[in-house]
């Protein structure tokens, strides 16, 4: 059976194709919504920088939080426009950034061309890959009712994932935990890069709330967290050695295996109001 893209699309972000689905031993002819990926081509000022595999949508969140989370520009004011192109193998975002800013990426992308078929190469290069993290984050002071609020939350406005069952979601938390603004994508990485990019671009004042995501906690995800000034990340799955200790470094709270009322805090753990919560 070849399976073809139907003509109707359930929800922005997804396609729907024909397939063939067996239930109880009995196959029939159905469709199914699948999360839709498509190459995204970040340039600026004309200059080729990165290539990420993203749903197509808030592309104008995703250049603002890339471009402040991997550190490309300082402030949302550095960028100064950003458009939306549609090619025939994707999308190209032309992200126009302040001169300043510009000489930085050029430098970067210099000290990168050592860059070989097994890896990176060379001290700079290695330095390149893991910077060392010097900024501090806000503290910000958490009870277990707010990390079991934002979860509950969370779940009920995921509707690329409720609808695809492939997406990752990044959430911005009051303290009480109420969701206040959530971002959606294949790539985990890509919807906190949304999530920033959407805060910035409403000048919300992000220390006045925590992150909630729904992966696990790598190196990249706290160092995102902790550029956007954010003071604590809860994650659904399990934080790596290194990001416990980027996040010990930063003073950033960091919770792994976060679901329901259960959770573990790895990192500036007095920031928890540990009230006792009934099942």
């Amino acid at each position: 059976m070849t399976m073809e893209i139907l003509p109707m699309t359930a929800r922005p972000g997804a396609r729907r194709l024909q397939t063939l689905r067996c239930l109880g031993g009995v196959p029939s002819e159905t469709g199914d919504d699948v999360a839709d990926e498509v190459p995204v081509a970040l340039q600026y000022n004309g200059l080729s920088h990165a290539v990420m595999l993203a749903t197509p949508l808030d592309l104008e969140d995703f250049a603002y939080g890339f471009s402040l989370s991997e550190g490309l520009v300082d402030r949302a004011e550095d960028l100064r426009d950003v458009e939306v192109e549609e090619v025939e193998r994707g999308i190209v975002l032309h992200v126009e950034i302040a001169s300043r800013c510009l000489a930085r990426l050029k430098e970067r992308r210099r000290t990168l061309a050592g860059r070989t078929g097994c890896g990176l190469c060379g001290l700079q290069s290695l330095e390149q890959a893991l910077p060392r993290c010097e900024q501090r984050v806000a503290p910000v002071m958490l009870g277990a009712s707010a990390l079991s609020r934002a979860l509950d939350g969370m779940r009920s406005r995921q509707l690329l994932q409720s609808v695809t069952g492939a997406t990752h979601a990044a959430a911005w938390c009051g303290t009480d935990g109420e969701v206040l603004l959530l971002r959606e994508d294949v790539g985990r990485h890509n919807a906190l890069d949304k999530l920033i990019g959407a805060l910035a671009r409403q000048q919300a004042d992000a220390t006045q709330g925590f992150f909630a995501v729904t992966s696990r906690a790598s190196y990249e995800m706290v160092q995102k967290t902790v550029r956007a000034g954010v003071g604590a990340l809860a994650a659904i799955s399990a934080p790596t050695a290194l990001a416990v200790n980027t996040a010990q470094a930063a003073g950033l709270c960091l919770i792994g295996f976060a679901r329901g009322l259960d959770w573990v805090a790895y990192s500036a753990t007095e920031r928890l109001t540990l009230e006792r919560l009934a099942a």
